[in-house]
């Protein structure tokens, strides 16, 4: 499943498998891998399996991160068998909620040991011997490596709404990402430090990571399957799915310049309710019709208090960034030469 390269018996894994582990010291590690486990199914051993043969074929030190979100069942059985066979290798965190992607990648990155952080699915979805490619590129000195499955091999119809969710990126959020709903990662642990994320901003990491400063490649990788739902979602996913294109745009554009985005959206408003009123203005000179209880006339006003309250609110922002700017930093320093 995995090509020949990737191909590896259980013993020879553990027959390679190093007894002690280096110091327990952040950047002991050359690599921690973090996989999300959302469900008693999840392929624990397989993941553990893949990446594992992988990253010592390329003669890195690494552990791995079990967070179960929520979940137990089989899943947590086989991650408590490998722990009790790999030791210190496989670490787990358990919630009793489930709190999503962004919540368990923040808990493992506060106890992990590795220089570098892989972020992997419950499941093999991508061929992990794309894992060294990526790897090199950190190597090579990117911070952020993510990943683009091409070609891929789910349902087409999933294939058009991926293709059209990152378009719609691409389009509002002016970056060239290919593939963002791809969660097998690469990256520095001092982004993941640095970059702050909470609720579905897992998926956005790479753009934000990429408006802080930090250099992002993408690569291809080959995809070998898909878990999840296939064909149409609900409604509220999708109006989620663009709530959080704004909110990420926002905060990548607008954080440090509040008034350029509440100062445009309120000025148009207040542009189109002043435009309404001298058109009623005009009806009532020309025609001498009474516009007083006309419900266009409420709607004029409406739209331009509505909008003076907008503008408002762009003032109050830039006045906290002004009193906040000492202690602001937008821009990251990648190296000094003297």
């Amino acid at each position: 499943m995995f090509g020949k390269e990737s191909q590896s018996t259980e013993t020879s894994f553990s027959d390679q498998w190093p007894a002690e582990l280096p110091p327990e010291t952040v950047g002991s590690l050359d690599v921690t891998v973090v996989v999300p486990v959302q469900s008693d199914e999840a392929e624990v051993r397989q993941v553990l399996q893949a990446l594992g043969d992988e990253l010592d074929r390329a003669k890195r030190s690494w552990e791995i991160f079990f967070v179960f979100d929520g979940v137990q069942g089989a899943a947590w059985e086989k991650a408590e068998e490998l722990r009790k066979e790999f030791g210190k290798r496989v670490r787990t965190i358990v919630f009793k909620n489930a709190f999503g992607e962004s919540v368990c990648l923040s808990a493992a990155v506060e106890k992990a040991l590795g220089r570098i952080i892989v972020t992997s699915p419950q499941y093999v979805q991508v061929d992990p011997i794309e894992l060294g490619d990526m790897l090199d590129e950190i190597d090579k000195g990117a911070d952020f490596v993510a990943p683009w499955r091409h070609p891929r091999v789910d349902p087409v119809l999933n294939r058009l709404q991926s293709v059209l969710f990152n378009w719609v990126i691409r389009l509002i959020i002016g970056m060239s990402f290919h593939d963002l709903n791809c969660y097998f990662r690469a990256i520095r642990r001092e982004v993941l430090e640095d970059v702050v994320i909470y609720g579905d901003m897992y998926r956005f990491l790479p753009v934000i990571a990429y408006r802080r400063g930090y250099r992002v490649v993408e690569v291809k990788v080959r995809h070998l399957q898909e878990w999840g739902r296939a064909g149409f979602f609900g409604i509220g996913v999708y109006i989620r799915r663009l709530l959080d294109i704004l909110a990420v745009m926002f905060l990548t554009k607008f954080t440090l310049k509040p008034l350029r985005f509440f100062g445009t959206l309120g000025g148009v408003i207040t542009f189109s309710g002043t435009c309404l009123g001298f058109y009623l203005g005009a009806v009532k000179m020309l025609y001498g019709r009474g516009v007083a209880g006309d419900p266009l006339l409420l709607i004029a006003v409406l739209l331009i208090v509505l909008g003076v309250q907008i503008v408002g609110f762009g003032l109050v922002g830039e006045i906290i960034i002004f009193s906040q700017a000492r202690n602001l930093k937008e821009y990251r320093i990648e190296r000094i030469w003297e």
